[in-house]
């Protein structure tokens, strides 16, 4: 394996602070990876589960005080708090390195150092980004095999160039009172410390594709989103495709692997990507976009043959299951997967059985899944020029107030609805039901700086070419007098992506309203579906007296970001009040 000379240099470096036993590179092939899983089996980190049914497909249970992101111990480590804005945790360089630097010196001592060279994006992508992460947990080097392009592409990709993405990571004592995750957007470097859980520590994902990737972005002229890339393929075999921003618990995973219903026949969704998009544009003046990712890192509950079967097709092999239930026949399980078994081993180790009152999986149970393996898996998920983008789709989870569908009128104004978007809160994470929480562009806890900024580069981009994609909202959740849901969603979603697509070529009847140009009636087909004219005039219908109090609250949130907010977000939300009033 051919090495880098800054990677040698800085391996060193961090090995007489770290002070590991042994130090391995990592090389990403079959035979390191069997060998780290017969390691782990060994010493009880993964448990092996039904290889009959489920084949190269292993458990892992997590330390019951680390099993999701801890935001509040997440730092954006720029040299002024202005800089990381009001949306984020600041620690000054200095800070960090009197706080958390100590807590690496000697914290691998008797373990063994891994060094992990990756590539987020496909191979020779003038897209894709090198990183390498250091990292003392060979359950991090596993799921970074199915997360990255790991290994001999990514010292190839970088040669013997220098910028790089350096991650150092080790679980410590795995101390809540010593965990912390800090980003040094100026040295594009990481260190998390205190935790293996997956979003704290497999630092490709959230904190290198981006919260790093935000502020290269920035400064190179492209775009690090939290979205989806979807393809759209009509019987005609043209495929057109999307990227979308959705909130937690607003349905992203499904919609990336949207199965369309029986009346879409000769119709296909292809899936580029579930979480995490980059996008560029090209010398022909378009937005192209890459999947970072080479895998799936899913939320497990909710998760079945009948809300997500090409999910579930995904991961019956060679995925790693964390936090998830077993039978007694060593099958994974979790709520929302099929009838629950009789008995099972909890998340936590403990008997189980429907009579319980904890649930079996962890609500935040996940799969490591390889994206391949999706049935749905693009083609073009590892063209190196990536797919070009019609159209940006952002959502949240409203009751009320937002129609299923609109379309901004122009660029800066999609630019205010993605910043001014919001989902609301469930009782069962809060204790309060509909309290309306922002979160522009779906990257409120991923943005790695001043998210007024953020605004302004949005609004650069798409000055930059006549091609720029259109910009829609949608709202799957929107309910009646009576509390239910007015649109069926899942497969039905397709509905909606159909006439989308068709306003991208110019098509697709629709009504002007204050907010955005809304489909008209009987634009969205609703032929095999039980909803009446009336239902989807409901559906569509944009309430002024609701829109003042939204705009109320797009203005109070838009304040807390002072002159860091671009004049165009303050005209947009001005020009919103006219036309309502």
């Amino acid at each position: 394996m051919t090495r880098n000379a800054a990677i040698e240099s800085w391996v060193k470096e961090m090995a007489a602070v770290t002070q590991p036993d042994r130090i391995h590179w990592c090389d990403g092939s079959q035979a390191e990876y069997d060998a780290l899983v017969q390691l782990m089996l060994k010493d009880g980190t993964l448990i092996e589960l039904d290889q009959q049914k489920w084949p190269n497909c292993y458990l892992h249970r997590s330390h019951s005080s680390d099993v999701a992101r801890v935001e509040h111990l997440t730092f954006i480590c720029s040299d002024s708090k202005d800089d990381a804005g009001p949306t984020n945790n600041w620690m000054s360089p200095a800070d960090a390195k009197a706080k958390v630097w100590p807590l690496f010196s000697g914290c691998m001592k008797g373990r063994t150092m891994y060094v992990i060279p990756y590539l987020m994006g496909p191979a020779s992508s003038r897209l894709s980004k090198v990183g390498v992460e250091i990292t003392d947990s060979p359950y991090v080097v596993a799921n970074m095999r199915t997360m990255t392009r790991m290994g001999n592409v990514a010292l190839e990709h970088l040669g013997s160039a220098t910028e790089f993405c350096k991650g150092l990571h080790s679980i410590g004592e795995l101390n809540p009172e010593k965990r912390f995750i800090c980003h040094f957007p100026k040295s594009r470097e990481i260190w998390s410390i205190g935790s293996g859980y997956g979003g704290n520590a497999l630092l490709g994902k959230k904190c290198f594709a981006l919260r790093i990737a935000s502020n290269m972005g920035r400064d190179q002229e492209w775009m690090a989103e939290h979205m989806l890339i979807l393809g759209v393929q009509s019987p005609q075999g043209v495929t057109k495709y999307v990227a979308a921003a959705f909130p937690s618990a607003c349905g992203k995973t499904n919609l990336a692997m949207l199965v369309p219903p029986p009346e879409f026949k000769g119709w296909k969704v292809w899936t580029v990507g579930d979480d995490i998009a980059w996008l560029r544009y090209g010398d022909d003046g378009q937005l192209w976009a890459i999947n970072p990712e080479a895998g799936f890192f899913g939320v497990a509950p909710g998760t079945g043959d009948d809300t997500n079967p090409n999910a579930i097709a995904a991961l019956r092999k060679n995925s790693i299951f964390t936090n998830v239930a077993v039978t007694e026949d060593r099958q994974p399980w979790w709520e929302g997967f099929g009838k629950p078994p009789a008995k099972a081993t909890d998340w936590k180790g403990n008997p189980w059985t429907p009579d319980s009152k904890e649930k079996a999986a962890h609500p935040n149970a996940r799969f490591t899944a390889p994206a391949k393996q999706c049935p749905s898996a693009s083609p073009e998920m590892e063209n190196p020029k990536g797919v070009p983008i019609s159209a940006f789709i952002f959502g949240g989870r409203r009751a009320t107030t937002m129609p299923l569908v609109f379309q901004a009128f122009d660029w800066n104004h999609g630019v205010f609805v993605g910043a001014g978007m919001g989902s609301e809160t469930t009782a069962a994470a809060t204790g309060a039901v509909g309290i309306v929480r922002r979160d522009p562009f779906a990257m409120l806890p991923f943005c790695g700086y001043n998210m007024g900024d953020y605004f302004g580069h949005w609004l650069k981009m798409g000055a930059k070419s006549a091609k720029a994609p259109k910009v829609f909202h949608v709202n799957w959740f929107r309910k009646d007098k009576n509390g239910k849901f007015l649109w069926p969603g899942f497969g039905q979603n397709m509905r909606v992506l159909q006439w989308i697509l068709e306003r991208c070529e110019g098509k697709g009847a629709a009504t002007t309203t204050p907010i955005g140009h809304v489909p008209a009636a009987g634009a969205i087909s609703t032929q095999g579906l039980d909803i009446s004219p009336d239902q989807m005039k409901d559906l569509l219908a944009v309430d002024k007296t609701e829109w003042a109090n939204e705009a109320k609250g797009i203005a109070e949130f838009f304040g807390q970001f002072g002159e860091r907010l671009p004049p165009a977000m303050k005209q947009q939300l001005d020009e919103l009040n006219t036309r309502l009033a």
